[in-house]
């Protein structure tokens, strides 16, 4: 196999590729969210003690809401956002926008995944962003026209959306090498981070001093950025490195030995029963669970809890609301290059890697949402701090299960992906109903309660990672037409075991471990021969 330093990955078309993926998981979360903000300029009134969305409890009316900080909050924005509203929903019509989307997006999961892995993720994921992207920019027409179509809009948007981290992971298993998974993902991934942040940093201003009543321009604008994305993508992108148009050839041989052409495989049959008999496969899902059930929480609670218990005002608000995300940026590109820098230089094992990375990350965030609930009105900027650190702490995952299920079945990454993520979009449903449910009152003793319920989900998910989780390819991820192919030459070997006159059970550890390893070689061996 060729040595990565003779292929780096500065310059390199594989690179190119993560960071046109990012800019995608960019516009993913940015489609997701423009509705949160967008929504506090869209409604005439919105009552004072509505904390529904991201925001909504970040902006008030005519009316002044008492923080348990001591004092009022005012609205600097309310009277303009009042001349700029159009609609007349009330908090039930609004929970069901909101809601919409998470109905469409959990809908597609796993079908997205064995799409993706079967035909290509980069066209099926192309293709849904096209569809995102022309939902988007229809949306404020949808709305003008009538309610249910934005219903219909946010369902399509979601289902689209859907498909966009399974699409991922099957390209990853296409092209990144074993030792480059982590900085990959972990790239592709930050797109996440940085889509929250311009979200929150940035839509307030165009509601404010946008077009089309300001609220309207953030639809057209996060949508045709959407499809600017999708021509880039289709142009610039390929399923797999033997398509591309520019690849160098020694980037190209370079990527298909170090992963084997096994990851280069279309899917044609799934062992669905083995895969979820799989104990790692569930450690993965219970990881992706917890972890997504912290990530919501902050997401759309975050401006909530600071304006109710730290009695900061609304431009402080998205700032302050945007920086945590900041943190996760800067944090997970580190993460990705040190977790394949351990592993290249074989210090630690993929599988020891995943779970210690994975480990530190819930522990740290267990300890720093406990932390911030215990912070005063005195201490609210170090809270602050402790929700950037959490958020950081939170970026290990890139190491962790996000790109597990690459160690685990390389050709079913979309698959496997599909799965864990209908199990951790189900927090984004449920998070802010349990968090509101917490605090009914919205005082600071019982925001700390949210903070615990999350640092359980936190210590929970660390535990059942660490017994279960596992770094190696899994007996079930081999495709049949290569086990075929597999199960011969073991006979074969056998057979000549048999005739040297000794068994198999009383062979050396050594030699056992020798003839396990030449197997695993032979599945990459023997996959380079399937058509992709």
């Amino acid at each position: 196999m060729l040595e990565l330093d003779n292929v780096p990955i500065f310059f390199s078309h594989r690179l190119l590729l993560s960071c046109l993926a990012c800019l995608g998981t960019l516009m993913v979360y940015v489609t997701r969210v423009n509705l949160s903000v967008a929504i506090i300029c869209m409604v005439r009134s919105a009552p004072a003690n509505d904390s529904l969305d991201v925001l909504n409890a970040s902006s008030t009316d005519q009316n002044n809401v008492t923080s348990s900080c001591g004092g009022d909050i005012v609205s600097a924005n309310a009277g303009a956002a009042r001349e700029r509203a159009e609609f007349d929903w009330d908090k039930n019509t609004r929970a069901q926008l909101l809601a919409m989307y998470f109905y469409g997006y959990i809908s597609t999961q796993i079908l997205s995944g064995w799409l993706a892995s079967r035909y290509g993720g980069t066209r099926v994921w192309g293709v849904s962003m096209f569809i995102c992207g022309l939902c988007t920019l229809i949306t404020p027409v949808c709305a003008r026209t009538h309610v249910y179509l934005v219903y219909a809009a946010r369902v399509i948007i979601g289902v689209s959306s859907g498909v966009s981290f399974p699409c991922i992971q099957a390209i990853l298993g296409r092209w990144a090498p074993v030792y480059e998974k982590s900085k990959l993902a972990s790239i592709i991934y930050a797109g996440l981070s940085t889509g929250n942040i311009i979200t929150f940093a940035i839509s307030g201003l165009m509601c404010e001093y946008g077009f089309d009543n300001g609220w309207g321009s953030i639809f057209y604008l996060s949508g045709l950025f959407t499809i600017i994305w999708v021509a880039s993508w289709f142009v610039l992108t390929s399923d797999t490195p033997a398509k591309h148009r520019w690849i160098s050839a020694k980037e190209r041989t370079y990527i298909e030995t170090a992963i084997g052409k096994g990851g280069l495989t279309k899917v044609r049959s799934v062992p669905w029963l083995k895969m979820f008999k799989s104990g790692p496969l569930w450690a993965v899902t219970t990881a992706h669970f917890c972890n997504n059930y912290v990530n919501y929480t902050l997401l759309t609670l975050l401006p909530t809890f600071l304006k109710e218990s730290f009695n900061f005002d609304i431009k402080q608000n998205g700032l302050l609301s945007s920086l945590p995300y900041i943190s996760e940026f800067l944090a997970s590109l580190c993460v990705g290059y040190v977790a394949d820098t351990i592993r290249q230089k074989k210090i630690m094992s993929t599988k020891t890697v995943r779970k210690s990375f994975q480990f530190f990350g819930f522990i740290g965030t267990a300890i720093c949402t406990v932390s911030v609930g215990q912070m005063t009105c005195e201490q609210r900027h170090y809270a602050v701090l402790l929700l950037c650190i959490t958020t950081a702490c939170m970026s290990f995952n890139r190491a962790g299960y996000v790109v597990n299920h690459q160690d685990l079945a390389p050709s079913y990454a979309g698959v496997l992906y599909g799965i864990t993520n209908t199990a951790g979009t189900l927090p984004g449903m449920i998070a802010p109903i349990i968090a509101g449910a917490l605090t009914p009152n919205k005082t600071t003793e019982e925001w700390k309660n949210v903070f615990y319920v999350c640092a359980a989900n936190a210590v929970f998910g660390a535990i059942v990672y660490v017994v279960l989780a596992d770094g190696e390819l899994q007996e079930w991820a081999v495709p049949p037409e290569i086990q075929i192919k597999m199960d011969i030459v073991a006979q074969y070997t056998n057979e000549n075991i048999s005739t040297s006159g000794e068994k198999s059970s009383e062979l050396p550890s050594e030699n056992k471990q020798n003839i396990d390893t030449n197997k695993m070689k032979c599945y990459e061996n023997l996959a380079m021969d399937q058509k992709v």
